[in-house]
């Protein structure tokens, strides 16, 4: 039978793994031998002896390049173990220079976080969807961690703890996540997002919702990227609300951009001493805090705390794996026939999603 390797993943901070235990059998089920790297999964809290158990079989990195037809990973894995003829499965997040290398050595490579999330059919596989909502929760349960006050109101014989006030600015799945998350610790929440639909929604999780006439619906679900006028004329209008909250969640990206440049250090500035700031679009490129930075916690000279949190799913491996390998799985199971994979250049969600084997 075709082998479908899952490798040990060598990101610094990474712990997910692309397949967990409970989906070897429907792996096994649908024609592949599993290979499991040694200790893939071992920093998800998914022991090597759980996948034996599954019926996978444990080998070596060496090995499992040698005898895998299918790839699955998190993040990119060292190009140099690739085979020609190989299908590699990932969060790939694909750039010129990493598709020429790919298909230099003959690697056909299906990206997960190009799943078209307007499809219905595709929601099954929405990598993006299931970290992301891991993300959102996560940054919600680490502002309540940073704040040094209580979330929900207290009413105790030693008085009374007002409720905290949290204002989450991008009401994508990330946004929704924290939302619904401080407000079932207790928070005031109010939400904000330049697409009129999103406002819908962040209502229907029984937040308020902040309007500032702004709009910025793009292609597909996602906002559209603004221009530097119009953010500077956002970042304005919002100095004062984010000042008015203790806690400040922001989630806004735009796929294949910088994200923008939602809260400025003046307005971190006139925050109160004690109040939180979690930048969930942290990266390399900048994030939605002028100030954050990503993996870094700092603490201004006016006693706000700003953690720059770029890559929240890696910090919940058990429950975003569990997701993720959810996504892989479903992928597979629309893309492969007999254990191989069938392309169809017609195919609505492989044309999106494999960017090297000739459907690029």
């Amino acid at each position: 039978m075709p082998g479908i390797g899952i490798v040990k993943e060598t990101s610094t901070g990474e712990r997910r793994v692309a397949i967990t235990p409970d989906a070897v059998p429907r792996l096994r089920a649908a024609g592949l031998d599993v290979l499991v790297e040694a200790g893939a999964g071992a920093a998800a809290w998914f022991p090597d002896g759980a996948y034996g158990r599954a019926g996978a079989q444990l080998v070596g990195a060496e090995e499992l390049y040698a005898r895998a037809a299918i790839v699955a990973c998190v993040n990119r894995p060292l190009t140099d173990r690739l085979r020609r003829g190989q299908f590699l499965v990932g969060l790939l997040d694909p750039d010129a220079s990493y598709t020429e290398e790919l298909a230099a050595k003959g690697v056909m490579a299906a990206s997960l976080d190009r799943v078209p999330r307007t499809l219905s059919a595709a929601q099954p596989m929405d990598a993006l969807t299931s970290q992301d909502n891991v993300a959102g929760y996560r940054a919600a349960v680490i502002a309540a961690h940073a704040y040094e006050h209580f979330f929900p109101l207290l009413v105790t014989a030693a008085g009374t703890a007002p409720p905290a006030r949290v204002l989450v600015l991008g009401a994508g799945v990330a946004g929704l996540s924290a939302i619904g998350t401080a407000r079932r610790l207790g928070a005031i929440v109010t939400g904000y997002d330049i697409r009129p639909e999103a406002r819908q929604e962040i209502a229907s999780l029984g937040a308020t919702v902040l309007d500032l006439g702004s709009e910025g619906t793009g292609e597909g679900g996602y906002a559209r990227a603004l221009t530097e006028t119009e953010q500077r004329a956002l970042r304005d209008r919002l100095a004062g609300p984010v000042a008015h909250h203790n806690v400040v969640i922001t989630t806004a990206k735009v796929p294949g951009r910088r994200p923008p440049l939602l809260v400025s250090e003046a307005a971190v500035k006139d925050m109160r001493p004690g109040s939180v700031v979690v930048d969930l679009a942290a990266s390399e490129l900048g994030g939605n805090v002028e100030i954050s930075r990503p993996g870094e916690r700092l603490v201004t000279e006016n006693g706000v705390t700003v953690i720059g949190a770029g890559d929240l799913p890696a910090t919940m491996p058990a429950a975003a794996s569990l997701a993720y390998s959810h996504n892989v799985c479903a992928f597979l199971a629309h893309v492969l026939r007999d254990g191989v994979p069938a392309i169809d250049p017609e195919d609505t969600i492989q044309f999106a999603v494999i960017f090297t084997g000739g459907m690029a």
